[in-house]
């Protein structure tokens, strides 16, 4: 990991309300000034389905009594809940020197990355973004950038429900399918594999993490 690169507070924030969290990374970006350090949030969400700016009502096939939230990330509709982390990149781009697409990339390698510790081999889909083990997706991504600066992120399926990704065709893909770390035979804590998600993070990008108080 960087020890010169621009600094990066971490932030554990458990268990959080989708709408409450979307509202508040806004708030973040919309306050942020050119000396506010960059951020990431960890995190799960409560059962909820987002729809990203592209997408469309036909690819919510059946939500049943999870909510549905619109969103300003970009992408189509996903589902969140918990035994999924969460990672939030609250990042100036100019900081970091990266477009948005190398971003995605440093996105994508670093959950591949942690997969290959626990000899899982995978890959990214230039046609569709995310990290896929075979043709099943594991990790979701989308961005929202606003004045030069980002929020949104990844979502990676560690041990969670997937049923309700049944009730959608996730990413706007009729029949993808999803799968999850404990699935794949990787059974460690979600801190375990969210410590090593960023480490990766910081190595593709250069930050320098520290832990918030």
């Amino acid at each position: 990991m960087s020890q010169d690169g621009p600094r990066l507070l971490l932030r554990h924030l458990g268990r959080r309300d989708y709408a409450e969290t979307w509202a508040a990374m806004r708030d973040f970006t919309d306050r942020r000034t050119p000396d506010t350090p960059s951020e990431i949030w960890l995190l799960e969400h409560d059962p909820v389905f987002t729809q990203g700016q592209a997408g469309r009502a036909e690819h919510l096939l059946a939500p049943g009594d999870i909510p549905v939230i619109q969103s300003d990330r970009g992408g189509q509709v996903t589902y969140h809940g918990p035994g999924q982390l969460i990672m939030y990149l609250l990042l100036s781009l100019r900081e970091a020197g990266l477009g948005v697409r190398a971003l995605v990339s440093a996105m994508e390698n670093s959950v591949i990355g942690v997969l290959a510790e626990h000899g899982v081999e995978a890959r990214a889909r230039p046609e569709a973004p995310g990290v896929y083990v075979g043709e099943a997706k594991i990790a979701a991504l989308g961005l929202r950038v606003r004045r030069g600066c980002t929020y949104h992120g990844l979502a990676f399926n560690i041990d969670m429900d997937l049923e309700p990704f049944g009730r959608i065709d996730p990413c706007g893909y009729r029949g993808m399918a999803v799968t999850q770390a404990r699935d794949l035979g990787i059974d460690v804590p979600m801190a375990e594999l969210a410590r090593s998600l960023v480490g990766h993070f910081c190595r593709e990008t250069g930050y320098r993490a520290e832990t918030s108080d």
